[in-house]
């Protein structure tokens, strides 16, 4: 679980960068949440039993205006947030405890008002994982310790040194194909919450920011490499091999557009009917992926679709989707660390590294 520790990792890095001169306004806050599991495959069916609960702890810091992407994107607040919790079936699934590095991004932001989008990543342990002679009905995971992705939004209502919380989200938990099965659980949760103000500070108005460089059109290309396995269940981890030629475009305050045409080789593919002979031309899936970019200074995040125009034996789904992190160095030089997945079910991590020509 590299990768993951790796993203955590990173939401680190943003927040030691988004630190002020002086003291931050710091928050506690805890969360009460109930939700459900979304069975996103028939293969799993038979796993949502109950509701689920869970309740999180949360360490926020409140951005401060001396960066220039604090004021671009409404001064964001960020920190970490401990989970724990039941999934929808307690005798399959057990419980999961994780820990998660996350940002929320303003959509509106009054004096009392906050509504933001919010995303995190990090780790997760589960207690009950699929076994082929003591849990075979737990399909959906193989592995204790899984990725921890969160998605949602939240309402905050602020009186005082007091704040009310309201929230949405999808919790998501997988090993990023690392070992089979691994359908990946998807949980819808809603949330009510208390915060309190531990530590107050004013806002950086009038700080001097560096502003971010803004081309035309970013040109480069990513070379990829990862591991994955495949059904049926007991296949052995294989390599990937991909590269992606993109072009990038900043656009406005707060955002950009990112086209690549990728080339895939998933060695993993050889499992997959395996009464069909194949040959390593046989396994080169292209794709055309078009994405939104959310720079952060150097740091950046990605999300995305793509549609495969190769795929000689239809191995998967016809579209595929892009989650995930990316560096860009002033040299130029991009370090990537993305989940590529099928709508909800993960494909593999892709480790990437790249070169931006003419930054």
């Amino acid at each position: 679980m590299r990768y993951i520790i790796f993203i955590t990792l990173l939401f680190v890095t943003v927040s030691v960068e988004a630190q002020s001169v002086g003291a931050n306004e710091i928050w506690a806050e805890g969360k009460f949440k109930a939700g459900f599991l979304a069975a996103h495959r028939g293969m799993i069916g038979h796993l949502p039993k109950e509701h689920a609960f869970a309740g999180e702890l949360t360490y926020l810091i409140q951005s401060k205006g001396q960066k220039d992407w604090h004021n671009r994107y409404r001064k964001p607040t960020y920190g970490a947030t401990a989970f724990f919790g039941s999934v929808g079936n307690r005798e399959l699934l057990g419980h999961y405890i994780g820990a998660y590095g996350f940002m929320n991004f303003p959509l509106i932001k009054q004096k009392f008002y906050t509504f933001s989008f919010k995303m995190g990543a990090g780790l997760g342990y589960g207690t009950k994982v699929y076994d082929p002679e003591d849990n075979v009905l737990s399909d959906a995971v193989s592995t204790h310790v899984n990725a921890l992705i969160v998605l949602g939004v939240d309402s905050r209502f602020v009186f005082g040194n007091n704040s009310a919380i309201l929230g949405l989200d999808m919790t998501h938990f997988s090993n990023g194909a690392t070992q089979v099965p691994n359908l990946g659980l998807n949980l819808p949760y809603v949330s009510i919450g208390y915060g309190r103000r531990l530590q107050t500070s004013n806002f950086c108005d009038t700080c001097l920011v560096a502003r971010l460089a803004r081309q035309t059109y970013f040109f480069g290309a990513t070379a990829i490499g990862s591991l994955s396995a495949n059904f049926p269940t007991g296949s052995k981890k294989r390599p990937v091999y991909a590269m992606s030629i993109f072009a990038r475009k900043l656009i406005g305050n707060r955002g950009g557009v990112e086209v690549s045409f990728d080339v895939m080789s998933k060695q993993s593919n050889m499992d997959l009917k395996p009464d069909i002979p194949k040959t390593q031309m046989d396994l080169i899936q292209l794709g055309t992926f078009v994405g939104f970019i959310m720079p952060l200074d150097h740091l950046h995040f990605v999300l995305g679709m793509g549609a495969y125009v190769r795929d000689k034996y239809k191995f998967v789904d016809p579209f595929y989707h892009r989650i995930g992190l990316r560096y860009v160095f002033d040299n130029g030089i991009n370090l990537g660390l993305v989940l590529k997945s099928h709508w909800a079910r993960a494909d593999y991590v892709e480790y990437g590294i790249g070169y931006t020509f003419g930054r």
